[in-house]
């Protein structure tokens, strides 16, 4: 008898195991799961990090390096390729003027301008930030550059911080 002519008789798969069934089942009583404990009860999982209480491995190890991921600065991008096809010769160009376009999602992010792309109209660009080559085609073509830094914070009622306690 070959292995192929076995699994034709007896089937594809075997039957599971019906655990807890009672004792004539042989799997009745604790079904397998042993006394007592989270595992012995449902619903109980294992995270893949837990091992028994020790402490983790990811805990163990020393962290080393420092990252400037947390610092970074966001900034909508727009083309110039993009400023010349969507506004109109002698337009002022704003973030909020963008937005009604249609070429920026987001205005809480900061404006930043970049030199991809020709332009041949005279745009008046106001914006926070500006890449060298975006800031030289816009004003060889005539246009103007307004750099937006950001506002300082200052205290809204008027009064001095006191710095000494």
């Amino acid at each position: 008898m070959m292995i192929h002519e076995i699994t034709q008789e007896v089937g594809r798969y075997p039957n599971r195991k019906r655990l807890g069934r009672g004792d004539g089942s042989g799997q009745g009583g604790t079904a397998g799961r042993g006394h007592k404990g989270a595992k012995s009860r449902s619903g109980w999982k294992r995270r893949a990090s837990y091992e028994g209480g020790q402490m983790p491995l990811f805990r163990r190890i020393p962290k080393r390096g420092f990252s400037n991921f947390r610092f970074q600065k966001h900034f909508v991008l727009v083309n110039i390729r993009d400023l010349d096809a969507a506004c109109e010769n002698g337009a002022d160009v704003t973030l909020e003027s963008l937005a009604k376009l249609g070429l920026v999602r987001d205005t809480s992010l900061p404006l930043k301008v970049l030199g991809e792309g020709e332009i041949s109209k005279k745009l008046n660009v106001t914006a926070a930030k500006f890449s060298a080559s975006a800031k030289k085609k816009i004003e060889a073509a005539g246009g103007t550059v307004t750099e937006v830094g950001k506002r300082k914070w200052q205290r809204s009622d008027g009064g001095e911080a006191s710095q000494s306690a």
